[in-house]
């Protein structure tokens, strides 16, 4: 394993590996253990983001004008090299983050897919022609980039959610300045490395890391910039939201309090390995983790007792080591959040298991907590309306199918939701009454493919425009009229 402590990573605006103008740095530590440092990053300033918005802007005609086959030969490339070298970047990944050295490496992968998939649809994403009375007039649209584009990506997928969100952007002829979260900036440094690599040119790709509070008003506010895409909290995506004018378009992905439903035809250990899956499998650190288990009365007790007894069985560890299946939380911020909803939920609820702060040789430099669950949970109940993010599952009561629809249904949220069930009216129910905007059937709430569309409803987004799949690409694109005689 790559020695990285005394190592200081860069930022890539136009085009040159640059320190900030501040001269700071700060160190980015591991979960699993505190005392390994994994690299030192840039503790920009709002002097480099504005450095990197204009390299942006003032690169943005020549990268418009650049032939879209060439375009896609650079995503095409970069794809190449994380591929290359996705045993490196998954290691690092996941001493940076905490999670799976399996699950790293799947994401790094995925990742190289995303790059290649957009290479290939964005070279035929057109506009349309339009059928009208003239002989002598054809009326047709075409797509054009918008210009400067902000990517503001989290610490849980930190290079599968850039990804998906730089890839459509450069394809249609976007610049872009990308700001990784500052508790995993390593997997974003190595995607831009991987485009610098390929030969993007000087200021196309811009990337810079350091605290929202220094750079995050100059990559949102300013003028230049015609499209944000983020993906984070819901509070600190409306807050971007409500501070840019109507001229720059938004595409926010934000929290949940995704509900799985387990009807009493179910086939309970199928559910129990759901929720299992869907809650634990990230530490509880995805926006589409399973947070609410609304269990039919009848079986609340058998399906409880299955679920608990396949907890017990799970181990917690460091990601870098086999045999866990839980690691650490990924950072301090997350251990005190996630353990003070434990004691909110001791509080309301029934606490069944887990919760604890784990302690000992293996845990004592990491954030570690066991995987939590309560029960007797009721709607009025914080832990059944806010969003934990960690590895804490509430169970519901309920008496019927259309009694667990109305209570999956009142959260403020709306980003995936299932149903285990062995009914198939129930299932084609489900599609239509969930106000979700990923449905799962007997499958888990987490996980999405890159060639279908991925977004919320409600407060889990801003429901203008998807991500991922060939609609990712509308985003970042401006539709022309033009009608055109003789």
């Amino acid at each position: 394993m790559h020695d990285l402590k005394d190592q200081i990573f860069l930022n890539h605006i136009d085009g040159k590996w640059a320190a900030s103008v501040t001269g700071k740095t700060y160190p980015n530590t591991s979960p699993a253990d505190t005392r390994d440092i994994v690299g030192n990053f840039q503790d920009s300033s709002a002097d480099d983001a504005a450095l990197a918005v204009k390299a942006a802007q003032d690169a943005f005609h020549g990268w418009k004008s650049t032939p879209v086959a060439k375009r896609a030969k650079i995503l095409m490339t970069a794809a190449d090299y994380l591929e290359a070298h996705a045993d490196r970047i998954a290691q690092e990944l996941t001493r940076e983050e905490g999670k799976a050295l399996s699950l790293s490496r799947d994401e790094v992968l995925r990742s190289a897919q995303t790059l290649r998939f957009y290479a290939v649809e964005g070279q035929t994403f057109t506009g349309e022609t339009f059928q009208q009375d003239d002989p002598d007039m054809i009326v047709y649209t075409q797509r054009e980039p918008l210009g400067v584009v902000t990517v503001i990506s989290p610490w849980n997928f930190p290079i599968s959610i850039p990804s998906r969100k730089i890839a459509p952007a450069l394809i249609m002829g976007n610049t872009v300045v990308f700001k990784p979260s500052t508790d995993a900036p390593l997997s974003g440094y190595r995607l831009a490395e991987a485009f610098v690599e390929a030969g993007i040119p000087p200021g196309v790709l811009n990337f810079i890391t350091g605290r929202a509070s220094a750079v995050g008003k100059t990559i949102t506010e300013s003028s230049a910039v015609r499209a944000i895409s983020f993906t984070g909290s819901t509070a600190a995506g409306e807050a971007i939201h409500r501070s840019v004018d109507m001229t720059t378009r938004t595409q926010m992905e934000l929290g949940g309090k995704n509900p799985l439903i387990v009807l009493a035809d179910a086939d309970l250990d199928k559910a129990v390995d759901l929720v299992i899956k869907g809650g634990f499998s990230l530490s509880g650190q995805a926006c589409t983790g399973t947070s609410r288990v609304l269990v039919e009365s009848r079986i609340k007790q058998v399906f409880t007792d299955k679920l608990i007894a396949k907890i017990k069985a799970l181990k917690v560890g460091n990601g870098m080591k086999s045999g866990f299946d839980l690691g650490p939380l990924a950072t301090r911020a997350q251990l005190d959040n996630v353990l003070s909803y434990i004691e909110v939920g001791k509080a309301e609820a029934t606490h069944l298991i887990g919760g604890d702060r784990l302690m000992g040789e293996d845990f004592d430099h990491g954030y570690y907590v066991s995987p939590a669950v309560f029960t007797d949970v009721t709607q009025d109940m914080r832990i059944a309306r806010e969003e934990i993010f960690g590895p804490v599952i509430a169970i519901i009561e309920v008496a019927d199918y259309d009694d667990a629809i109305a209570k999956a249904n009142d959260t403020e949220y709306g980003l995936s939701a299932a149903i285990a069930t062995t009914n198939a009216v129930y299932a084609h129910r489900f599609a239509n009454d969930i106000q979700s905007g990923t449905v799962k059937i007997n499958r888990t709430t987490t996980g999405n493919l890159m060639n279908a569309p991925f977004g919320g409803l409600k407060r889990s987004s801003t429901s203008t425009f998807r991500e991922s799949g060939r609609v990712g690409l509308e985003f970042y694109t401006q539709t022309k009229t033009v009608y055109r005689a003789g």
